[in-house]
């Protein structure tokens, strides 16, 4: 959704777990407008087992399809908040409008949560809006900085789990995305980073970690899917080790909707 491809360094550095806790959250509760508006690009994800697009995961795009960046530069520590709430709407707004079937992915920050339960309100109420079922909406965990104290995000997860929501690990593998946060989070699927999957087809190393990390997550019953597909090597090899849900320009580059 919003910080999807951008490195640390493009990352506002006051997206951290401690502003979640004293940013004021008085714009999103008064409904307060942002001072800029963007759109949303929609990738597919596809499912090669049952050779269909399964979903998409929403990007934050310019209104001319700048590319995310031009857009993150204009998140400051006083809309944070409300650029979050605007971000999961419009994603569901856009999805619906577009006729976008299936699921669709949507990245979050943990430090752009408050309150769990106070800051899913918009959400819940553009889902209900569109007919959108919670139950077809992921929300991927993308991490700045690494989190020192994971009870605010297990919190996170556990009331969107009660609600009907999946959650998903995103860019697993690089980060501060790990082993322990499979234990610790319990997540529902995760999404394996692009650097353990670029030229797969000819890395047995990376062939071989891909190999038991599918395994691991069968036996902890976690769904796993591939995302910077870029070529068709790529695809097989990822096929033949059992991974078979995919996403990357192999398959189709975002497509931005302008809808109003």
């Amino acid at each position: 959704m919003t910080f999807k491809n951008l490195t640390t360094t493009e990352l506002p550095l006051f997206i951290t777990e401690e502003n979640a806790k004293v940013l004021p959250c008085e714009g999103c509760r008064n409904g307060e407008e942002l001072e800029f508006d963007f759109s949303m690009a929609f990738q597919p994800l596809v499912d090669l087992a049952d050779q269909k697009v399964f979903g998409y995961e929403g990007l934050v795009r310019g209104l001319n399809n700048e590319p995310a960046g031009t857009i993150i530069g204009k998140v400051t520590a006083n809309n944070i908040y409300r650029f979050d709430q605007v971000c999961r709407v419009k994603a569901i707004t856009l999805a619906a409008k577009a006729n976008l079937s299936g699921r669709l992915n949507i990245n979050f920050l943990p430090g752009a949560v408050y309150k769990p339960d106070i800051c899913i309100r918009t959400t819940l109420a553009a889902a209900e809006k569109y007919q959108f079922p919670c139950e077809n909406i992921t929300f991927e965990v993308v991490e700045s900085e690494h989190i020192q104290d994971t009870s605010h995000l297990q919190k996170i997860i556990e009331y969107y789990k009660k609600i009907g929501f999946s959650v998903a690990l995103d860019d697993f593998g690089v980060g501060h995305a790990n082993l322990g946060w499979l234990a610790e989070l319990e997540p529902d699927s995760i999404k394996v980073d692009m650097n353990l999957i670029r030229n797969i087809d000819s890395s047995t190393r990376k062939q071989q970690i891909l190999t038991a990390l599918s395994a691991l997550c069968k036996d902890l019953n976690i769904g796993i899917l591939a995302e910077g597909v870029e070529t068709k090597a790529e695809r097989d090899v990822l096929a033949e080790l059992g991974i078979t849900k995919q996403q990357g320009y192999f398959f189709s580059p975002p497509s931005i909707r302008n809808l109003s």
